[in-house]
């Protein structure tokens, strides 16, 4: 079964193992073929070089002959080089073996009519006037032929005559095409393996590509490269040997990189410091959810190794910065208090409900609308006020979140009928104020339950009026120790039981640095603790 869940129609494209096998087969023909052109012109050059060879050996051996030397010298009376030269002739397969005088009269011929004749072809100069031995090309009597022409020097080394050895081209030709006409079956057979080896090829080829066309590597490849640049999380991976392999868009502005290439070919440890994604080959146990700090950021790393064949021949690493997934994680949390708070009041109205009925049911009807005024009042009352107060939509509605939140817990919570919040200028972020107003009246609310020997009760003041946003929240808790003033606004620092504290004051104070504000922290009237945040009007959105 393919690894693939879908593939893409070649639409009349040849597969890609038939091409490959096509293409390695013409390239195999061509490369036998010039092969087989230079194999024969070098057999047709060995053979011409060994008969020429011989020739000229056969008439050096006849040279040395003692009777050849001595019969020349006496002008062979008797025929008697005649006789050798035929018998050495017959014994050596030559055409012919003539020995010659000083003029290149004949004294040996395969036609005995031809004694006595000169010999022709032109040749015979360099032996007989320069004493030399060689191989020459000449049309002769008996047709061209490929002689051996050496001379026969006397005891004083004077020239006494020549000897020629020759072979005939036409046989010559005929032993050439004899050793050439086994060339094709050579090459027939060595196609027959390079195509077999084509398919092998092909074959393996396709099997990596885990038998993928080459326009489905393409698809898949641009594909891949949108999706990792849509992800929003770091990706970067490297191979079995440290090497920065891959990086998406994400992971460079992380970095403050601008372009792939700037990190491609680098070794891991120059880029991060203690990730461990050197430990991943060596091991191939996946690292998740590893905190390591990349300048000034803290990220969550996780890195998994990648498995070719059972062996881990990389790893790739995503990563995110952690205050955006602890973000998540706080608003994660405040969707489940949000849900606890309206199983709760569901519980609650459902049980006012029931007491209604039965006020109505037993005609009550006065005890029964005094019940109704009861509950909507505080309702009516903050809903009014917060529409001309804030007629900002979410401020507004964070505001009253918290206060139907005080309700269930049992917190007294007011705003100050003085507060303002209707000069909200579009430089100012709406969302970093939710954050900031929403995570202090958390930690009132909280701080005043933990103060069990009064009242719980939490204030809230607003005010746009100046230059500045000033938002003043005070609760009744047990206020904050001298000298950790500074200290509650680190990340993880709270009492509360993990995985819920630690965090509301550390985004307080990081919307409050990209805002350009500050917060104080004072005594309250009411015993615990004061907050007071300035937001400049025209700082950062």
């Amino acid at each position: 079964m393919s690894a693939f869940p879908f593939r893409i129609k070649n639409r009349g494209r040849i597969p890609l193992q038939i091409r490959m096998m096509l293409l390695v087969s013409i390239l195999s023909l061509f490369m036998l073929g010039l092969l087989g052109m230079a194999f024969s012109n070098t057999i047709a050059h060995i053979i011409e070089d060994q008969i020429g060879s011989r020739a000229l050996r056969v008439a050096q051996t006849v040279s040395v002959i003692p009777l050849i030397r001595e019969e020349l010298a006496r002008g062979d009376k008797g025929g008697r080089i005649q006789e050798t030269a035929e018998n050495i002739r017959k014994l050596t397969g030559a055409e012919f073996v003539v020995v010659g005088d000083r003029e290149g009269r004949r004294y040996s011929h395969p036609i005995p009519e031809r004694l006595g004749k000169l010999m022709v072809g032109g040749d015979n100069a360099p032996a007989l006037e320069e004493g030399r031995s060689y191989i020459s090309r000449a049309v002769g009597t008996l047709g061209p032929s490929l002689r051996g022409k050496t001379p026969v020097f006397d005891d004083n080394g004077e020239i006494l005559g020549i000897v020629s050895v020759g072979y005939l081209i036409e046989d010559i030709k005929g032993i050439i095409s004899k050793q050439q006409s086994q060339v094709p079956w050579y090459i027939g057979t060595l196609l027959i393996v390079g195509f077999m080896g084509a398919g092998f090829i092909a074959g393996d080829v396709k099997k990596a590509i885990f038998g993928l066309e080459p326009e489905e590597i393409a698809h898949l490849y641009t594909e891949r490269n949108a999706i990792l640049e849509s992800v929003r999380e770091g990706i970067i991976a490297i191979d079995s040997e440290g090497t920065i392999t891959m990086v998406n868009q994400a992971a460079l502005a992380s970095l403050g990189y601008t372009e792939a290439g700037s990190l491609a070919g680098r070794r891991i440890e120059e880029v991060f410091h203690f990730t461990g994604m050197n430990e991943v080959p060596a091991t191939g146990v996946p690292i998740l959810d590893r905190e390591v700090r990349v300048g000034d950021q803290e990220m969550i790393f996780n890195m998994l190794p990648i498995l070719h064949k059972n062996t881990v021949s990389g790893v790739v690493s995503t990563f995110r910065r952690k205050d955006e997934i602890d973000l998540l994680a706080k608003e994660l949390s405040h969707v489940r208090e949000y849900s606890e708070m309206l199983r709760s009041q569901t519980h609650e109205y459902s049980n006012k409900l029931h007491t209604l009925a039965g006020l109505i049911q037993l005609g009550s009807y006065d005890e029964a609308l005094d019940l109704v005024a009861l509950e909507t009042t505080g309702y009516q009352e903050i809903i009014h006020f917060l529409s001309a107060a804030v007629p900002d939509a979410l401020l507004s509605a964070i505001i009253l979140g918290k206060f139907n939140r005080a309700r269930e817990l049992k917190v007294k919570f007011s705003v100050d009928d003085e507060s303002s919040l209707t000069d909200l200028p579009g430089s100012v972020s709406r969302e970093k104020i939710i954050t900031i107003l929403g995570n202090l009246l958390d930690n009132a609310l909280e701080a005043a339950l933990e103060k069990g020997d009064r009242l719980p009760e939490v204030r809230l003041s607003m005010t746009d009026l100046g230059n500045d946003i000033i938002i003043e929240v005070e609760d009744s808790g047990p206020g904050i120790s001298e000298g950790d003033e500074d200290g509650i606004f680190e990340r993880g620092r709270s009492n509360k039981k993990p995985p819920h504290g630690g965090i509301g004051l550390f985004l307080v104070k990081e919307a409050l640095e990209e805002s350009g504000g500050h917060i104080t922290i004072g005594n309250s009237e009411l015993g615990g603790a004061l907050f007071t945040v300035a937001i400049p009007k025209e700082g950062q959105a």
